[in-house]
């Protein structure tokens, strides 16, 4: 078990040179058992409980906070994440725009509704009516991919409907999450209502499987959430995000001049380490030629390098091991038969070329499991029910694309894909954060998304009043 006496130190690195960037403490298994009581006691004093205006008012301060310090989350992103800056500074948009949406869905999410009586003589003389109360303590383990917006899709719905919140982010990127829970109390929320751990697996799991907590929200890999999710107490409610394998459709009447510049945001954004990052896109025959090349240029021309640059458009892979396995991964696939259109090679210890693969194997990894790094396979059909088939054949579930003119045909893959959201005419890897966001099968549990999981960190309570005394 670990070592309650001591605080271990942690050195944040940059993914890209291995700088280190800041050292943060590690809180150990006496600080999680703390917390866990102090979130727990909250919860049950309900005289403690904060009015919806001021959880309210908080979160529209805590939004403003963020605004003024939004170039520095940006360049932070950067520099623990390897996003680059062009994108780390849309995702601390997406953050404000998140904090500020959990506020106007709160109205909405807590409100009741009156339940009829009278219709039998049983129920005559009553009235009764519904409301909804906070789940209770909500545990939240978070990803390193998003380290700014994830949090606040794991921490500001608890916040906004009344939970207290610990949240785990990922020890490879926890600076992000440091600075925002500093901000959330600098906003007026008091300290217990909304605790960060920085912590080991082992005491993670120690929060995870408290009977002290309500819900447990999880964002990572799909053993690690499945596993933990068996673990939960009798009673935890729970989402999962994991990952997906996203497949994409293109058919002979797409526009191409939109379609490629689209699928090249898409399988190279943030070196492919998204959950829903284009990763299968089966073309139509006659298309297959000019898109494979058309692919393979613009991938030869993104500029790869140190993610604080403004210039730069696909940064590192979060770990030198992740460089390694993709590497490996793409070696395997072109050994057993893929062509190597562009890319294939690391560029340094931290990046991996934009690399476009032609038919891997239906086996290879590439093709059957999440490469989570800057890979994008293609693959010819001439019948479309093939390539649905082949789209849908893996355990993996999340979002899917199509592009064509073809409305008929446009119609027909919403249908068939076996997917939580269908694109048309955009990537798999679109976002924004009142939409519904969830896996299917092995790619996750539950609905994300801002006021969906506000939703799910409630509980309705009926009142039944007999006015006949």
């Amino acid at each position: 078990m670990t070592n309650t006496k001591q605080r271990e130190q942690l050195a944040v690195t940059s993914p890209f040179n291995g700088d280190v960037i800041n050292t943060i403490p590690m809180q150990n298994l006496d600080d999680a058992n703390a917390m866990l009581a102090s979130a727990n006691a909250l919860f049950r004093n309900k005289t403690a409980w904060l009015a919806h205006h001021e959880r309210a008012a908080i979160l529209k301060k805590l939004a403003g906070l963020v605004e003024d310090e939004g170039e520095q989350f940006a360049l932070l992103i950067a520099q623990e994440g390897g996003k680059p800056i062009m994108d780390a500074r849309v995702e601390v948009a997406r953050a404000i725009g998140g904090i500020l949406l959990a506020v106007k869905e709160l109205s909405h999410v807590m409100r009741g509704e009156e339940v009829p009586m009278g219709h039998t003589a049983a129920s005559i003389g009553r009235t009764a009516h519904t409301s909804y109360e906070p789940i209770g303590v909500v545990v939240a383990i978070s990803a390193f991919n998003h380290p700014l917006n994830l949090i606040v899709h794991q921490v500001v719905p608890a916040i906004a409907v009344g939970c207290p919140v610990i949240v785990k982010p990922s020890h490879i990127t926890p600076l992000n999450c440091k600075r925002f829970i500093e901000l959330v109390h600098a906003a007026g929320l008091p300290e217990a209502w909304c605790q960060i751990c920085v912590c080991d697996n082992e005491v993670a799991e120690v929060l995870v499987t408290s009977p002290d907590i309500g819900f447990f929200s999880f964002i990572g890999s799909a053993k690690v959430g499945w596993w933990l999710k068996s673990k939960l107490a009798p009673g935890v409610r729970c989402a999962l995000e994991h990952g997906g394998v996203a497949p994409v459709i293109i058919d002979q009447t797409a526009n191409l001049t939109k379609t490629i510049p689209s699928l090249l945001k898409g399988g190279f954004y943030h070196a492919g380490q998204v959950c829903v990052s284009v990763q299968r896109i089966f073309v139509h025959a006659s298309l297959i030629e000019s898109v494979a090349k058309q692919l393979a240029d613009g991938a030869e021309k993104l500029i790869v390098g140190d993610p604080t640059n403004d210039h730069t458009e696909v940064g590192p892979l979060i770990l030198t091991k992740e460089v390694d396995r993709v590497e490996a991964w793409v070696n395997e696939a072109v050994n057993t038969g893929a062509s190597l259109l562009m890319g294939g090679q690391r560029l340094s210890d931290t990046t991996y070329a934009p690399t476009v693969l032609l038919n891997p194997p239906a086996k290879a990894k590439v093709s059957s499991m999440e490469v989570f790094g800057p890979v994008i396979c293609l693959y010819a059909y001439t019948d479309i029910s093939d390539a649905i088939a082949a789209a849908n054949s893996l355990d993996f579930s999340f979002q899917a694309a199509v592009y064509t003119s073809d409305l008929r045909i446009a119609n027909y893959c919403i249908k068939q894909l076996d997917a939580t959201a269908v694109m048309v005419n955009d990537h798999t890897a679109f976002r924004v954060d009142w939409m519904p966001f969830a896996g299917r099968k092995h790619s996750g549990y539950g609905i994300g998304g801002i006021g969906y999981t506000m939703h799910d960190m409630v509980q309705l309570k009926m009142a039944i009043v007999n006015d006949l005394g």
